[in-house]
């Protein structure tokens, strides 16, 4: 088996593995093609940014991406997460443009718990005076 390059992103209620390989370019996600998966406009650009700001090529590389929960904003970002940190473990020098990019930061922001006596976690119920 070719040696891959790992990385874990996680974002609201999604975590995804992404496993970089030098290869032909097949992107496949929860063993789908990428663009069978994801498709709205816009998503498989974002999860390649961190591929476009490190000035590689995808087609270079074949990627296989597991991701579980969320929904698709949530699993859109924890792959771009994930595909940061693989390609800085793939070559160190990537990382410092990673970082400057923000692609190496967690989005650490998840929904508020509902609060009791509220409809939700801060919208509270109609005031009625009498």
């Amino acid at each position: 088996m070719a040696q891959y390059f790992e990385g874990i992103g996680r974002r609201k209620e999604s975590s995804a593995r992404v496993r970089l390989m030098s290869g032909t370019g097949v992107f496949t996600v929860n063993d789908k093609p990428a663009g069978d998966y994801f498709t709205r406009l816009g998503d498989l650009e974002a999860i390649l940014s961190p591929m476009q700001a490190a000035g590689q090529n995808p087609e270079t590389y074949d990627i296989t991406v597991t991701v579980r929960g969320g929904g698709v904003t949530g699993q859109t970002d924890s792959i771009k997460l994930g595909m940061a940190r693989a390609l800085s473990k793939l070559n160190p020098d990537f990382h410092s443009v990673m970082r400057q990019s923000g692609l190496l930061t967690r989005d650490a922001r998840v929904k508020e718990r509902k609060k009791p006596g509220l409809k939700r976690a801060r919208k509270a119920p109609t005031y009625t005076k009498r």
